[in-house]
């Protein structure tokens, strides 16, 4: 099959691995069996994967707190009272503040890369949380020595070491989570915050080569937490233009969940680069109907209808659970989904004849 196909990231936890992170929060576990759970939940994740046709898998982020915190976990400068982001059913999620200077990373995406790597046989790749979604721990009040400025250069320092650490343990991608990008249009529609979030992220991208670039991909979706999302109302043909301005090889493009999909994949079509290939969603994780192998490749062909088919491939819309606390999606419920992806992406590639 040559269209690619692959997972954007988080699986949802095992009950036992939920319950032992419960026990071991409570006392009742010590961490060396916590790290078993979370090392069983990681082989059976990629075995299943695997399982399923997929030809790329990921460790279903089963180790990490969250998607965008990983890096945090354990620093001491961080206050809890950070930037607020509402979901559109009315729950919310706060991240940390950055309290004192200088910020570093506490964990790097290359440990949970290699970990993964020891029971896949297919490649792996590796989702990275995009320094724009960071740069919101800087709070409007100034840190008393130390800048914005100071920060945002030992963010970008940080960022490209993230990235690097995990091109370098032989991930298959890095994939750059940028949930924030459609969600900065509706903070500030004139669009000067999404600028500024491409121009971040350009200056750690810009310290790859070319060939580095072409393993970098960028994801984006009006986020996906308790089957809710921050920003499906916001026009999407607002976000796409900055975000192929975006210096990356590959995006992850979400389409199942959107109400106007010929309107998006025309944007996309004609904002696309030279060298550059998109995913499109193909499953909709806060849907909780499993999708029919059918329904995902008549949405590849309505993709290639706008995109050349050497320059597509598929993916889910999100992850089924970025947030580590998230139950909203079964286990069993996002891999019929992703078996769903598998079989409709070949169904498509045959009848295109590619």
């Amino acid at each position: 099959m040559s269209l690619p196909t692959e997972p954007i990231g988080s699986i949802p936890r095992p009950a036992a691995l939920l319950t032992g992170i419960a026990d071991h929060a409570a006392g009742r576990i010590d961490k060396s069996a916590l790290d078993g759970l979370y090392d069983d939940a990681v082989r059976d994740t990629i075995a299943t994967l695997e399982s399923l046709g997929s030809t790329v898998v990921t460790d279903g982020e089963q180790t990490k707190p969250s998607f965008v915190t990983y890096p945090l976990a354990g620093l001491d400068n961080l206050a809890p009272d950070g930037a607020v982001i509402p979901f559109a059913d009315g729950h919310t999620r706060q991240l940390p503040r950055l309290a004192a200077g200088p910020f570093r990373y506490a964990a790097r995406a290359g440990d949970y890369l290699r970990a993964a790597q020891r029971h896949a046989s297919v490649p792996v790749k590796q989702a990275v949380i995009a320094p724009s979604a960071l740069s919101l721990l800087y709070p409007q009040d100034p840190i008393t020595g130390y800048s914005r400025e100071e920060f945002l250069d030992d963010l970008v320092d940080e960022a490209e070491a993230d990235i690097r650490d995990a091109l370098d343990a032989g991930a298959h991608r890095v994939q750059l989570d940028f949930t924030e990008g459609r969600l900065s249009i509706k903070l500030d529609p004139s669009g000067g915050v999404l600028r500024s979030f491409v121009a971040l992220n350009n200056r750690v991208l810009d310290r790859f080569t070319d060939e580095e670039r072409a393993r970098i991909g960028v994801h984006t979706c009006p986020g996906g937490d308790q089957d809710s999302t921050h920003s499906l109302d916001v026009e999407y043909a607002a976000l796409l233009p900055d975000l192929f301005a975006i210096n990356a090889g590959v995006f992850y493009v979400q389409l199942a969940s959107e109400a106007d999909p010929d309107a998006a994949l025309a944007a996309v079509a004609a904002h696309l680069r030279p060298g550059q290939r998109v995913f499109v969603g193909v499953t909709d994780p806060i849907d909780p109907a499993v999708e029919t192998p059918a329904q995902v490749r008549d949405r590849v062909l309505r993709a290639a209808e706008h995109i050349p088919p050497d320059r597509l491939g598929t993916c889910d819309d999100c992850g089924f659970a970025p947030f580590g606390d998230d139950t909203s999606t079964s286990r069993e419920t996002a891999f019929a989904k992703v078996r769903a992806r598998v079989e409709g992406t070949a169904l498509a590639a045959d009848a295109l004849g590619v």
